[in-house]
């Protein structure tokens, strides 16, 4: 571990409440090893924390995933907003993030009580063995992912803005992420093992309460009228969803990427009705006034969504927190979509 790190990550050793956010409540444990992932050291994982993967996963510079989660013994989720679930206290989610084969950081969402959550992240040590707490502040550039490209390490706070909300903090555990109807197009999707958890096993282990047989006969999926736009619409509740949406601190934007389970049509996808055509408040640079759409069809050199997606200046890009790289694969697929499944009319 590089030495100026070390230094800091001791530091939490003094500054564990700060990783719950509210001074004086029990924090993170020290180690990842402590926080219940493994059946004893790495890299044994306890088979009581289920893996699972998203069918939509969040871009983050092409790192490779891990995640699992933990539902107390005789819990169950309450699934009966079927757009935000409620997990049970004593709920934990971990995600490994690992570049060029070597973990890096693991991290973890901890449901203490009803409205309480820990959000931490863990600095993986040179001999893989272990992992310790962060400080809450993150660590900036902490590991080099490209020539000229670093990963930061989230601090507390900004773990906080994307997941702690009053719509829900599952951003990949719901309803149309763990669809068993999974999306062939959708970008960087991972092969569900047979150990993983979808939909289909949650319901018929009964850790879903009520039980919706509606959701097996008629599995959640994105409604577009081609394949791209389903992927495409898939991929933005993922990477730009948790901010923008109906509700929350960037609802007066009028950009919904979210996916409520009711819409039964691409028109009324919001992801769909809030940028094809639209004009927002964001003008591509040079552009005249009013002259830049959301995503203008047939025109993907138009459209301010593609433009923020190829961009990483910090003014600009989106999302704006989490990746350094551009995501070439979801901007292609974006550029087909716009010039060739909604042309100009």
């Amino acid at each position: 571990m590089r030495p100026a790190v070390a230094l800091l990550v001791a530091a939490t050793s003094l500054l564990v409440a700060g990783a719950a956010g509210r001074p004086g409540t029990v924090g993170a444990p020290r180690l990842l090893s402590q926080t219940g992932l493994y059946a004893g050291h790495a890299p044994g994982v306890d088979p009581r924390n289920l893996p699972f993967t998203p069918q939509y996963p969040l871009w983050s510079d092409g790192a490779a995933k891990s995640r699992w989660v933990f539902i107390p013994a005789g819990a169950r989720i309450d699934d009966r907003d079927v757009d935000a679930w409620v997990v049970p206290p004593g709920t934990k989610f971990w995600k490994e993030f690992a570049f060029g084969g070597r973990k890096v950081e693991t991290r973890l969402i901890w449901k203490t009580a009803a409205g309480r959550w820990i959000f931490a992240t863990y600095l993986w040590n040179d001999e893989q063995s272990d992992a310790v707490l962060a400080p809450p502040e993150g660590v900036p550039d902490y590991v080099e992912i490209g020539p000229g490209k670093r990963h930061t390490i989230p601090g507390v706070s900004d773990c906080r803005n994307c997941h702690e909300d009053e719509h829900s903090p599952l951003l990949g555990f719901n309803t149309l992420q763990l669809s068993t109807d999974r999306d062939p197009l959708a970008p960087h999707a991972e092969p569900i093992r047979p150990e993983m958890v979808t939909l289909r096993t949650l319901l018929e282990r009964g850790l879903l309460r009520p039980v919706r047989k509606e959701l097996l006969e008629s599995p959640p999926r994105i409604r577009s009228a081609t394949p791209r736009g389903r992927a495409l619409l898939g991929y933005f509740t993922s990477n730009c969803g948790s901010c923008h949406r109906a509700t929350g601190t960037l609802a007066l934007l009028g950009l919904d990427f979210s996916h409520p389970e009711s819409v039964r049509d691409e028109a009324a996808e919001p992801g769909y009705a809030t940028t094809v055509g639209r004009t927002g408040k964001w003008g591509i640079p040079g552009a005249a006034p009013g002259e830049t759409r959301r995503i203008e069809p047939g025109a993907p050199e138009k459209s301010s969504v593609r433009y923020r997606m190829v961009s990483r200046h910090a003014t600009t890009q989106m999302p704006p927190l989490g990746s350094v790289v551009p995501d070439q694969e979801a901007i292609d697929l974006l550029d087909r979509w716009i010039a060739e499944d909604l042309p100009r009319k």
